[in-house]
């Protein structure tokens, strides 16, 4: 009897064993198969969420942390999963589970929870209102790191969306326990929890300032030396979060005595570390002029323009921009760029790069090098900037007119305002020269006219050479373009002969100034039209001439005809003769003096 009791107990065990492992072998497939993304959509058909979701709450620990980690790699493909594990109501089971189960489970946990927040704000706000916050937080102060890291992870992702999550993630106390783990050995942990940290800072003054007073600075500074790139990267990242909001959260972390391990990480042979630490000294650079010279005084200067040779892309944005914030502040800092030779790179930026946005960083930084002084125009101008910013600006005119959306609406206006900023300080006729043709736009042209009119009316050389160089030729065309020709207004005529467009515009004003440099003679000389206007006087005067010749001819022969008439008949023949003689005399010397045309009338109107 005992035997046959013990028999049918085994094989109801047997039962359930099978079952135990049938359900361990399906949640383990499916986690397997979720992991390739070809099989997404395969288990998503399937219905492989709801048949996860009561294994959550499954007796055996290792199922339970299989259909965890099912659902976070379904979850973290694609938005709509993930919104399935929120309509499914699996986060509280979660949430629920985060304080009861093994350290696996929580890693777990964790996970889904991250791979939910990471889509959107609206799912990290259902992951909020699930209570998991506070879970989290609690996973932090847990032995095991890897519940650290998976903690700090989920954490970080919800925090980066907006400020209002961010604050939320605050204000369960979060970022002390995340200034831990930046100490604690394991550098996973310390690379998620730098990350969380940059995450929640970089929203607003407040929340960085948050950050700060849980006394993070101090921790986090000095790993700008770990020899490890990826923490590198991330310490880079909240330091700058940190800094670009206020000058008083940059000077506390400049306070950390960041430099020059930062200046070391803008020569690191890692691309990320790099971009991140460039962006780090361009948040400090930007805020104050001491700021600034700290950076120069540095060394800073010279690793930047290295920096930007060395980079492309969105790369080069950060340093570009750097250059530009050093330079506005004063003519010092702004020469101490031209002096690192910050503007070659600029330039070729300007040329070579295909970004809108990364053209216009480097207009805008052009402009705030050379609008200090003559001499540091003519630095940017030596280098052949101003040809490449109305090359630069003309494209982006025509990409803005033809494109619908507007695109390059912001390089045109920061690509003109340099352009002014450079031309307003440009005393050298050399460099405005190449901007000086009919074809630059008139809201520049204005600008290279009005140079010339503040240069030439106290510089002799410089007026001989604007002439001979062309450019007063050059000024009489532009002006005929816009209706004011030799004959029009700007010269001196009759209000009422010509209407013209310049009348009452700063071009117009400064043309009349050039104009009044020169003798009228020679304004109306290098004015369009002028030769066929001398050829035109040519023929007047020939005709005219010609005219009074017949006129005088006709009086001549007339009165000779008269007096012939009046004296009758002659009383001697040698008195015909000699007087026949004196008419054929004059008659041929009238010929002599006359056109062909002439000569002929002349035969018929003087008598034999």
């Amino acid at each position: 009897m005992a035997a046959g009791t013990a028999s049918t107990t085994r094989a109801v065990l047997a039962v359930f064993d099978k079952y135990q492992k049938d359900r361990l072998a399906f949640v383990q497939t499916v986690a397997d198969l979720a992991s390739r993304e070809a099989n997404v959509e395969a288990l998503q058909t399937a219905g492989a969420m709801s048949l996860l979701r009561p294994l959550l709450l499954d007796c055996v620990p290792a199922i339970q942390q299989a259909a965890a980690l099912a659902l976070g790699r379904l979850a973290n493909y694609n938005a709509e999963l993930a919104h399935g594990v929120v309509e499914t109501d699996i986060l509280p089971q979660l949430v629920y589970s985060l304080s009861e189960q093994s350290r696996f489970y929580k890693k777990a946990a964790a996970f889904v929870l991250r791979a939910v927040a990471k889509h959107s704000p609206e799912l990290a706000q259902s992951v909020v209102n699930s209570g998991a916050l506070a879970a989290l937080v609690g996973c932090l102060e847990e032995f095991d790191p890897g519940v650290k890291e998976a903690a700090a992870w989920a954490l970080g992702y919800v925090a980066r969306h907006n400020r209002e999550l961010a604050q939320s993630v605050v204000d369960v106390g979060a970022v002390p326990l995340l200034v831990l783990c930046v100490q604690e050995p394991e550098l996973p942990l310390r690379r998620i929890s730098a990350s969380a940290l940059s995450d929640i800072a970089k929203h607003s003054p407040e929340l960085a300032q948050a950050v700060v007073d849980s006394g993070s600075i101090s921790f986090v500074a000095p790993l700008l030396s770990n020899p490890d790139a990826k923490l590198r990267r991330q310490v880079c990242s909240a330091l700058a979060q940190i800094a670009k909001h206020t000058v008083d959260l940059a000077e506390a972390v400049v306070d950390g005595e960041i430099f020059p391990n930062a200046m070391s990480c803008l020569k690191d042979s890692d691309g990320y570390v790099r971009k991140n630490a460039a962006t780090l000294v361009c948040e400090i650079a930007k805020h104050t002029p001491e700021l600034a010279q700290l950076i120069v005084n540095s060394g800073g200067i010279a690793v930047v323009v290295d920096y930007i040779n060395e980079s492309h892309g969105n790369a080069r944005l950060p340093g570009i921009m750097t250059l530009g914030y050093i330079a506005a502040f004063s003519e010092t800092l702004a020469l101490a760029v031209i002096v690192a030779k910050g503007v070659p790179p600029l330039s070729n930026a300007l040329v070579n790069e295909t970004e809108d946005h990364i053209k216009a960083a480097c207009a805008w930084s052009l402009g705030q090098i050379g609008r200090h002084s003559p001499d540091h125009a003519k630095t940017v101008s030596d280098n052949g900037v101003l040809p490449k910013l109305l090359k630069t600006l003309i494209a982006a005119t025509a990409q803005q007119n033809t494109v619908a959306t507007g695109s390059g609406a912001d390089l045109r206006t920061k690509t003109k305002r340099a352009l002014k900023c450079i031309l307003e300080k440009t005393l050298h006729l050399e460099a405005l020269e190449p901007l000086f043709q009919q074809t630059t736009p008139p809201n520049v042209l204005k600008y290279v006219i009005g140079q010339f009119a503040k240069i030439l009316p106290h510089d002799v050389a410089a007026r001989r050479m604007f002439v001979t160089s062309g450019c007063l030729q050059r000024v009489q065309e532009i002006s005929a373009s816009y209706g004011a020709g030799p004959q029009g207004q700007l010269f001196g005529a009759d209000p009422g002969v010509q209407s013209n467009a310049l009348i009452g515009t700063k071009l117009g004003e400064y043309i009349r100034i050039i104009n009044d440099c020169y003798p009228e003679e020679i304004v109306r000389y290098y004015s369009p039209g002028y030769s066929a206007t001398l050829l035109e006087k040519i023929d007047e005067y020939g005709n005219t001439r010609n005219l009074a010749s017949v006129q005088n001819v006709r009086s001549s022969a007339a009165a000779l005809a008269n007096s012939v008439s009046n004296n009758g008949a002659l009383q001697k023949a040698g008195s015909v003769g000699s007087q026949t003689q004196l008419v054929g005399q004059s008659q041929t010397q009238l010929q002599q003096n006359l056109p062909g045309t002439e000569k002929q009338a002349s035969h018929a109107m003087i008598p034999a």
